[in-house]
């Protein structure tokens, strides 16, 4: 059974959000990593980039697919996990620790984020 840490929202496509003030901190789930298998590379956004809420931001690609990244919100891409270049497997490892994918300032309210139980019953 994969982890679903309470103090994070989440997003149908498989991405865990954490927001504090306005900066959004967004990586994908452990269930996503499971699903995924061995990650080998990660396509992220680039700094000062501009995503929207459920648009693709980046890729995930595994030793099994290649999987789109999603932006769990809209606004201006402040900061990337560049580790993640030479570690992809943090992803696997830490997927809501080390594994963070990309920190973003929040220019609309989220609106399609669900809880630890809503995400939970999807994943059932």
């Amino acid at each position: 059974m994969s982890s679903i840490p309470d103090e994070f929202s989440y997003t149908k496509e498989h991405e865990w959000v954490s927001i504090t003030s306005s900066i959004c901190t967004m990586g994908i789930t452990d269930y996503a990593q499971a699903a995924l298998g061995d990650i080998v590379y990660v396509q992220l956004p680039k700094v000062g980039e501009a995503v929207k809420a459920g648009k693709v931001c980046g890729e995930v690609e595994s030793t099994k697919s290649v999987s789109d990244i999603y932006s769990p919100v809209s606004g201006v891409v402040v900061e990337v996990n560049s580790s993640l270049s030479d570690s992809p497997e943090s992803i696997n490892s830490d997927p809501y620790g080390k594994g963070w994918l990309a920190k973003i300032e929040v220019k609309e309210e989220p609106s399609a984020l669900l809880t630890a139980v809503e995400y939970g019953q999807i994943t059932a």
